[in-house]
Formats: C-alpha cells, sequence, structure tokens
C-alpha cells in the first residue's frame, strides 16, 4: 500500500471512530427520552432484546466462531455484562432523568479518565503525568458542572444526584473495559458484544418483570422509537463503525475519536432537546475534552485499540 493510499486509509479510520463517537453521544439524549416513560431495567431489556437477533444475524453471516472460554472467563464475562450491559445502561436512564442531557453528556465524556484510572487502581499499572492531569482535569469538568446552578438558578440536589448516578454509569463501564483486560482467553469484538447483549437480556429480565406492578411504564411510540434508536444504532451501528474505524487507524487516534462523545451529547441536548447550555457546561466540556487528550495512550502499532466502547 503507498504512503497516500495508506494515509486515506487512516483519515477513513479516524472518521468512522469520530463518527462511532457522535452515535454513542446520542444515547444519552435517548436516554432522557426513555427515562420518564420506561422503567430502566425494562428499557434495558428490550433494548437488548432488540439488538441480539441483528448480532446473531451477524455472526452467521461473518462465520464467526463462539469462543471457547473456561469458568473464570466465564465468571468474567458474567460481570462485564452486570456491570456494562446492565448496570451503565439502567444508571444513565436514571441518572440524564435528574441531571438533563447536557450535564449527563459531560460526565459521560470522562469515560477514557476513569478507565485509565481504574486501571491504575485495580490492574497496578504505573501513572504518568498525563494521567494524572488527565484526572484531575476530568474532576474540575464535572465539578464545574455540579457546581453550576441549574437552569432555574438553584443548584438541585436531584440534579447532583443525577450526576453522581452518571458518574456510577461510567463506573461500570470502567469495570467492564478492567475485566475485559483480565480475560485469558482472548474474545473477538463481535462475539463479545453478541454474549454482552445476551447477558444484558437475561440479566434484566428479571428485575423488569419484578418492577411491572411497582413502577409502571409507557410504552408509547415516543418511548419504543428511542429503544428501538438506543439498541439499532448506538449499540449495533457504533460496534460497526468502532471497529471498522480502529482498524484502520491506531490505538490512539481511536482514542482521540472519543472526544466526541460529550460534545454529540451537548449539541444534541441542546438540538433534539431544547436545553439551554450555560457558560459552566462549556468550561465543564473544556475540562473534559482536555482529558481525553491526555488520557490517550502512546502510539500503538494499527489494530490496538486503547479504548472499547463495546457499542455501548
Amino acid at each position: 500500500m503507498s504512503e497516500s493510499s495508506e494515509s486515506r486509509n487512516e483519515l477513513k479510520g479516524q472518521w468512522l471512530c469520530s463518527l462511532a463517537m457522535v452515535v454513542v453521544g446520542s444515547t444519552v439524549v435517548a436516554s432522557q427520552l426513555i427515562g420518564h416513560r420506561v422503567e430502566p431495567f425494562l428499557a434495558t431489556a428490550l433494548r437488548h432484546a432488540a439488538a441480539l437477533p441483528v448480532f446473531l444475524l451477524l455472526m452467521y453471516w461473518t462465520r464467526a466462531r463462539w469462543p471457547r472460554v473456561g469458568w473464570r472467563d466465564g465468571a468474567l464475562l458474567l460481570l462485564q455484562a452486570a456491570a456494562g450491559s446492565v448496570g451503565y445502561t439502567v444508571l444513565l436512564i436514571e441518572g440524564v432523568k435528574r441531571c438533563g442531557a447536557a450535564d449527563a453528556g459531560i460526565v459521560a465524556g470522562t469515560l477514557p479518565a476513569v478507565s485509565a484510572l481504574v486501571s491504575v487502581l485495580f490492574l497496578g499499572e504505573r501513572p504518568g503525568w498525563r494521567l494524572a492531569a488527565s484526572v484531575v482535569l476530568a474532576t474540575v469538568g464535572v465539578m464545574v458542572v455540579a457546581a453550576a446552578p441549574d437552569a432555574a438558578g438553584a443548584a438541585a440536589p436531584e440534579r447532583w444526584q443525577g450526576i453522581a448516578l452518571v458518574l456510577a454509569a461510567i463506573g461500570c463501564e470502567a469495570l467492564f473495559i478492567l475485566a475485559n483486560k483480565r480475560l485469558t482467553t482472548p474474545v473477538p469484538a463481535l462475539a463479545l458484544s453478541t454474549l454482552m447483549s445476551a447477558g444484558g437480556l437475561a440479566l434484566s429480565a428479571i428485575p423488569a418483570a419484578l418492577m411491572l406492578r411497582t413502577s409502571p411504564s409507557v410504552l408509547d411510540a415516543s418511548a419504543l422509537g428511542a429503544i428501538a434508536y438506543y439498541a439499532w444504532v448506538p449499540t449495533v451501528g457504533g460496534f460497526l463503525l468502532w471497529y471498522a474505524g480502529s482498524a484502520r487507524t491506531s490505538g490512539t487516534r481511536a482514542s482521540l475519536a472519543t472526544a466526541w462523545l460529550p460534545v454529540s451529547a451537548l449539541l444534541l441536548s441542546a438540538l433534539w432537546l431544547g436545553e439551554t447550555i450555560r457558560a459552566a457546561q462549556w468550561v465543564g466540556l473544556a475540562c473534559v475534552l482536555l482529558a481525553v487528550v491526555l488520557a490517550a495512550p502512546a502510539e500503538k502499532p494499527r489494530g490496538q485499540r486503547a479504548f472499547d466502547p463495546h457499542a455501548a
């Protein structure tokens, strides 16, 4: 491959990864539309019920093989499904309902910094000054957003609860990434996403059934449309875009594409939901974007992915 064609291929990869993060950022808006109508566990079960058949068809179409894993890796995969497929979705929906899509989108953008911090704490990875600065900036960004008054002019406790829930969702996603690093048998991306959808459906179905009486849901066209969008566009489409892009570019450049997640969430919350973007949110966004840049790892050979959104 010539240098010019290789450069074009890498540029295409960056664009695909960036588009994937724009799509993933829209999950915050979808969560806002879902949260006020549908109980979170039911929404999670419906999301995975809609996404799983598509992943199974992709497995069949690509003739992908199921991995053979031992009991230890099986337990880690179950933990990943509980944290990344169920915990993340439920907490995000509950959080966005309380703090709004704009605030939630900025907080969600701290995922690379939080994931790197979790790796330091639990995997013993050595932090450098870039990682330390990234964590500090991400923390400052969240604090600026949380401390700013809401649209009514007062900092509401419910809004703080929402931000805390979104941070907990990010913690679940970081736990997913941590567990993935501990697998002894590598699981191909498509098989992993299929297993996560199957596990997410199985783990959320019983809580959803138990919550039907105490937390009734309104499954109108708007709610069902938002759930279908979440399942097919960010979950399946985000997966396809991310892995098509990351196969063409380096892990560092793919990681930098995650900066589009909070930008997408913030702008879509204003354009689609009509939320007002305040000065503090712009400041928080700037801090989070700088944190993403600093959290990006050193350049790696192409094909190694430093960040894996697992179609979350």
